[in-house]
């Protein structure tokens, strides 16, 4: 299965954990990694590009940290600029149909902060269900998410761990029932 990994944080370098995480990936030789703040440093997408990146691949990945209960700006501009009607949905819209689409992420907070009864009032689950509402509005499978939280108090060792496991759950993901 082809994978496409998009990762959209606007400060990769200051970044343990995505550029881990990437880092891991590339280890492995098997995903498309794809840089969207590098390859669009002026937020200009080259939709035509993006488009063909998304039909060469059966998965798509969306990975970065958690900003204001959502995704970075530019991933939110992606998703608005290229997944177009009559490409991904509506009349002949079918470009993203039949494929699979994850999440994985990064959050500052702690697992516990993120509970009904937590800080933040909502589970990351919750917080992510407008990427899985896209999924299925354009016709795709969304996959369970692979998570990392409270990175701040992130060790080294932690850290390694949570690279491997997030290749194995690339590795092993299958999409929800029901979805």
């Amino acid at each position: 299965m082809k994978t496409l990994v998009i990762v959209a944080h606007p400060n990769l370098e200051a970044s343990r954990v995505n550029k881990a995480w990437i880092e891991e990936l590339k280890k492995q030789g098997e995903y498309t990694i794809h840089e969207i703040y590098k390859a669009y440093p002026d937020e200009n997408i080259d939709v035509a590009k993006e488009q063909a990146l998304v039909e060469a691949h059966d998965r798509v990945i969306f990975q970065f940290p958690v900003f204001w209960y959502s995704a970075p700006a530019l991933l939110k501009k992606w998703f608005d600029t290229v997944l177009q009607y009559g490409w991904a949905f509506g009349p002949d819209g079918d470009k993203t149909a039949g494929k699979e689409f994850g999440v994985a992420v990064s959050t500052y907070g702690t697992e516990e902060s993120y509970q009904a009864t937590g800080f933040n009032r909502f589970t990351v689950q919750e917080i992510l269900r407008p990427f899985e509402a896209t999924a299925h509005f354009i016709s795709a499978t969304y996959l369970p998410h692979f998570t990392l939280n409270d990175v701040s108090n992130l060790s080294d060792e932690r850290l390694a761990q949570s690279s491997a496991d997030y290749v194995q759950h690339l590795k092993s993901v299958k999409p929800l029932a029901n979805v």
